[in-house]
């Protein structure tokens, strides 16, 4: 039989096959012990020089860093080796050898040198770590909406709508013109929405903004619920409920992962709903008492959202800015024209907006109205504004970052760890 590592501890006192990549090697003249990695975990292949055929010691002497290997032998219960197994080695067999100048050593490389090699770096026990996080975040999301009854929709990465004022890939797109890579799958969602009651979508967006800041990518993963009949306050409620189920789960299934990364678990476990709320005229004048130049009608740039969730054990949401500050799309609040109903919400401990959310403008007129102020082609949303003629209705969105909430709950300094093979502004390989 041939179990993944992570399978061992069920066949304890059986002969069995692993197969997988060599981390480490170490030999003391009569016994001898190489470390294995298979994707699921790590396990110790024990040899013992007068127990194994000549052939299959002299082989283990050819192991290096990498060299890819089929270890049959008894599976053994040992606390004290890596991954708490070991394997009494009887059969080696080398399928792939590894030249000695792998070019990751076990010493420290810089992050430029580590994203020139990231094909070779996703192999550590660091970046698995993070990888089975965001798979697990990533299985959570479907769970999360499936069973809440939200139908999946699919929609363009090509498109001729823009959705936000930032920056923008452009591709002549055969007769028709210029198209985009989108940078939110949102105003189709909407569209769904108004078929289906609750959706939500799932997929790649694209920024051209030149930054080179910890918190960007140029390529990212948003999942966005779009409900029907939701307002702003029943949209910020599914938010809550949405980020408290993710951390608990990953707080579930993911112990193992958290601790490879250090992570202060005591920091997620006060994860839940409700979050605290704090208006965005109310926001201005604390930063302003913390010291920060931010005036009324500015965004929130990253030091300012810092500020705002000291002392917060949570998320936190910042409701209703100014209008000229955010998307076209966005209700203008009745209670001050000045702002729109919507809400970003803020990771704690310094990691920023993970959620951006809001109402809808469902009134035609109004919205047509911001589309004309923002200077966009008004003949590339007469579908979207079909929306609005044909019976328009009371509905709400948001859109979460998956590779900013990855790094919130890893404890990450920087995105760029968080997808497999990152994004940026100066990074197009490999």
């Amino acid at each position: 039989m041939t179990p993944r590592i992570s399978e061992l501890g069920a066949h304890v006192g059986q002969r069995v096959t692993v197969r997988g990549w060599v981390t480490h090697v170490r030999s003391s003249g009569k016994i001898a012990f190489a470390v294995l990695r298979d994707g699921t975990g790590i396990a110790q292949a024990v040899f013992v020089k007068s127990q194994v055929p000549g052939e299959v010691w002299e082989r283990f002497g050819t192991l290096t860093l990498e060299t890819s290997v089929s270890v049959t032998g008894e599976v053994r219960a040992e606390p004290r080796a890596p991954g708490g197994y070991e394997l009494g080695v009887a059969a080696l067999e080398v399928i792939g050898a590894s030249p000695t100048d792998y070019p990751i050593q076990p010493k420290e490389h810089g992050i430029d040198f580590l994203l020139d090699h990231r094909h070779l770096w996703l192999r550590s026990a660091r970046q698995r770590a993070i990888a089975a996080v965001r798979s697990e975040l990533e299985q959570a999301v479907h769970d999360f909406f499936y069973e809440r009854g939200f139908l999946r929709v699919d929609t363009p990465i090509l498109t001729a709508a823009i959705g936000e004022r930032s920056g923008l890939f452009s591709t002549e797109y055969f007769e028709e013109g210029t198209a985009y890579l989108a940078q939110t799958g949102q105003l189709y969602g909407e569209a769904a929405a108004a078929a289906f009651g609750k959706i939500y979508t799932f997929g790649p967006t694209f920024r051209a903004e030149k930054s080179k800041t910890r918190r960007h990518l140029t390529e990212f993963w948003m999942i966005e619920p779009e409900v029907a009949w939701y307002d702003s306050n029943d949209n910020m409620r599914l938010q809550e409920d949405f980020v408290s189920f993710l951390v608990a789960r990953v707080l579930e299934r993911r112990q193992a992962e958290l601790k490879e990364l250090e992570r202060d678990v005591s920091k997620l476990e006060t994860v839940k709903a409700p979050f605290p709320r704090i208006n965005y005229t109310d926001a201005v004048a604390i930063l302003q008492g913390k010291g920060s130049a931010v005036q009324w009608g500015d965004d929130l740039g990253a030091e300012d959202e810092a500020l705002l969730v000291e002392g917060y054990d949570r998320p936190v949401f910042v409701t209703n800015y100014p209008k000229e500050a955010k998307a076209f799309y966005m209700k203008e609040n009745p209670d001050d024209p000045r702002t729109v109903l919507c809400d970003d919400c803020l990771a704690p401990e310094g990691y920023g907006e993970i959620i951006g959310g809001s109402q809808r403008e469902d009134d035609y007129d109004r919205i047509v109205q911001r589309i004309k102020d923002e200077g966009l082609p008004m003949d590339a949303y007469g579908w979207y504004l079909d929306l609005r003629k044909y019976g328009t209705f009371t509905h709400s969105g948001f859109g979460l970052g998956l590779e900013r909430t990855v790094a919130w709950i890893c404890g990450l300094q920087h995105i760029r760890e968080v997808i497999a093979f990152p994004r940026m502004m100066y990074r197009l390989r490999p």
